[in-house]
């Protein structure tokens, strides 16, 4: 399949407001794959690398050679391109890569460059679009989609999925089973603004500590056990102590659905930061074991000594897990049988307080009667966790690039010190529509300092509440700080820069993460 039919799909769907009229297109799309694009046009369609990251930034593509006339690129030999990219290391580097990415560029008609630009550079965004590839691919394939949906989940890739289903025909999906040692992609939540709401929404229903740790899959048959994150990397070797907690269980297969977190003597969580460095350590796992011991915790069973349970409610899986599982290496719940009464909603409420006061992020809230829906953001598990917003001032921002290009766009975002000076905390692009994009490119274009074509430097006045999911130590940035997940609520122009949030009010919302003075002065 040519690049340039998967550019022009992209553009049509992006542009089409109709679901059913998305779907069609991608069906359409589908129909005239080869079994082996699938698994390439489907994560570019989403506007994902298979290769997750090439090494490529901004600066690498902002200067593209003159396009193709005729297109001739196959997303396949486009895949081969980013393979041989990503894989350049050592000496030269950079501009081995910068080689071979022009070499692609130049083999790439206008349309296919500015799709190909907007992919490496991150600027492809296409909301829940594996969502609707289901229901175009079970279309093209005379597959119910529901069928599809369920081999998705039970197989754990969208693209191998495809792949079979455009090869064999809807009959080949029979043989996705749940299968001890093959992960399968977990349940997601969607988000509730308070208890309360979570309470209306689900009726009967298990309120949980939402742990800020790594989720992780955990297989165990016999005396074979494999860990997966929720991306489906395998990570069994690094993490030794998931293995031996899920060897001393009393069950001879199981696949359990958790989280593993670090406590403090106190029982107090360690910053996701130093969980997330523990979990990626590949050299010396053993000294970062002993630096840093992990303790797994589970809220679901999937499979249990050769019994399938994704089917069954909450409150069944939950019994198994109880059963199996022993207290400790449990997350801590409250039932709320009956929504509707004041000393439950009380209680619920009260339990979630609790969770906030041992250091945990939120809660989950789950419907009691819901099945394990694998891979989906349904509407019967609810995160409730609280928001932090700051007041924060732009001190500068970058040019954008595709669909934003000539609009300033990722903003540079500073806390005010007890001089009156600013300490970056990170930047962010997110949470702009394009009204306040055009906006705040005028805006910032008068506050202007310097422009060096990237960055554009700019007086220190203006104020914008950022909302955010907490805070990451980041030698980075001159507080020790930087802020996880920033985006932009809005514009603060009631607000001079003086009254913008100090350092010590952002230090002091999570005390563990860093202290003003501890990194030396940057960015």
């Amino acid at each position: 399949m040519l690049l340039a039919e998967v550019a022009k799909v992209s553009a049509r769907v992006a542009a089409e407001s109709a679901r059913s009229g998305k779907i069609a297109l991608l069906a359409g799309l589908f129909r005239d794959a080869e079994p082996d694009d699938a698994p390439i046009v489907i994560p570019y369609l989403a506007g994902r690398l298979p290769q997750r990251r090439i090494g490529v930034g901004w600066s690498t593509l902002r200067d593209a050679p003159a396009p193709a006339a005729e297109p001739s690129l196959t997303v396949r030999e486009v895949d081969r391109a980013l393979d041989a990219i990503a894989s350049v290391t050592g000496k030269g580097a950079q501009g081995e890569r910068r080689r071979l990415v022009g070499a692609l560029l130049a083999a790439a008609t206008a349309a296919e460059q500015h799709f190909l630009l907007r992919l490496i550079g991150g600027e492809l965004r296409q909301g829940a679009l594996d969502a609707l590839a289901v229901e175009g691919l079970a279309a093209a394939a005379g597959a119910a989609p529901e069928e599809v949906r369920r081999a998705v989940m039970l197989g754990g890739s969208l693209g191998a999925v495809a792949r079979t289903l455009l090869a064999e025909g809807p009959g080949a999906l029979a043989r996705y089973r749940l299968e001890v040692g093959r992960p399968v992609l977990p349940m997601l939540a969607q988000s509730a603004k308070d208890v309360d709401e979570a309470l209306d929404r689900l009726g009967p229903c298990a309120v949980e500590e939402k742990l800020d740790g790594i989720r992780v899959q955990v297989h165990r048959d016999g005396g074979d056990v494999r860990v997966y994150t929720r991306t489906l990397d395998e990570i069994t070797g690094r993490l030794p102590e998931l293995a031996s907690a899920a060897l001393a269980l009393p069950v001879t297969s199981a696949v359990l659905d958790g989280e593993v977190i670090a406590l403090d003597a106190a029982g107090r969580p360690h910053p996701f930061q130093d969980v997330a460095g523990r979990v990626g350590s590949r050299l010396d796992v053993a000294a970062a074991g002993a630096a840093l011991p992990l303790s797994p915790v589970f809220f679901d069973v999937l499979a249990v000594d050769g019994r399938e349970l994704l089917a069954l409610p909450t409150a069944e899986r939950h019994a198994v897990l109880d059963r199996v599982v022993p207290g400790p290496l449990r997350v801590r719940r409250r039932v709320v049988t009956d929504p509707g009464d004041d000393q439950a909603r009380a209680a619920a409420r009260d339990f979630a307080a609790e969770v906030l006061r041992r250091g945990h992020e939120g809660v989950m809230v789950k419907a009691l009667d819901a099945a394990y829906s694998a891979g989906r953001r349904g509407a019967s598990w609810l995160k409730v966790k609280p928001v932090h917003t700051l007041d924060l001032v732009v001190l500068a921002a970058e040019w954008g690039h595709g669909r934003r290009r000539g609009k300033l766009s990722n903003l540079h975002l500073g806390a005010r010190r007890a001089d009156g000076s600013f300490a970056m905390l990170g930047k962010t692009f997110k949470g702009m529509t394009d009204v306040m994009l055009a906006w705040q490119t005028e805006r910032l274009r008068s506050l202007a300092l310097g422009d060096d074509g990237f960055v554009v430097t700019v007086r220190p006045e203006l104020v914008v509440e950022v909302a955010f999911d907490g805070l990451q130590r980041s030698s980075r940035y001159p507080a020790g700080v930087t802020l996880r997940f920033a985006r932009v609520v809005r514009y603060r122009e009631d607000k001079r820069a003086e009254e913008a949030d100090t350092v010590e009010t952002v230090l002091a919302l999570s005390p563990g993460a860093g202290r003003a003075g501890d990194s030396p002065a940057g960015g």
